[in-house]
């Protein structure tokens, strides 16, 4: 596989891990989608072993989120600034804390996002734990599942 359709599919699936936060875009299916198509060309068994994964963790995500209650965070009073907060937390928390900071940092990019507009911590405080009560679980694990697969495949390409 060539070093454009490695950077294409690297486009995909960060358009996927961004589309979690954006609601109607189909997520999880666009990081599975890359890494299926990376394991098509790719013809080494790593490859196959990494969309396995990425099977897995992706239909346990979706098994999660079936468990949680609805998404109802229009209601709640989200706002797509909520979900860029969120998201880069959550990013920036993946990255500095491997795998696990994620959860801490879309926490925090969320209380970030209402400590900035509220004003108050009680506030902050009310206002993301029912965001996270109107379906900000959900998104959390998905995007969770995303962040995991993204990483898999880049730690594949970069180092097998």
């Amino acid at each position: 596989m060539g070093v454009w359709e490695l950077v294409l599919v690297g486009v995909v699936i960060a358009l996927g891990v961004c589309g979690v936060l954006v609601p109607g875009v189909p997520g999880s299916w666009l990081v599975w989608a890359g890494v299926l198509w990376w394991a098509l060309t790719d013809p080494r068994p790593v490859a196959w072993a990494v969309l396995v994964g990425a099977t897995a963790v992706l239909l346990l995500s979706l098994v999660v989120r079936w468990a949680l209650p609805p998404r109802r965070l229009r209601e709640s009073g989200a706002t797509p600034r909520m979900g860029v907060y969120a998201g880069a937390g959550a990013l920036l928390g993946f990255v500095l804390l491997p795998v696990v900071g994620a959860v801490p940092g879309f926490l925090a990019g969320i209380y970030l996002h209402e400590r900035l507009r509220l004003g108050g911590r009680a506030e902050a405080v009310a206002a993301l734990r029912t965001t996270m009560r109107a379906g900000g679980s959900s998104v959390l694990a998905e995007l969770f599942a995303c962040l995991l697969t993204a990483a898999g495949w880049l730690v594949t390409v970069v180092w097998a």
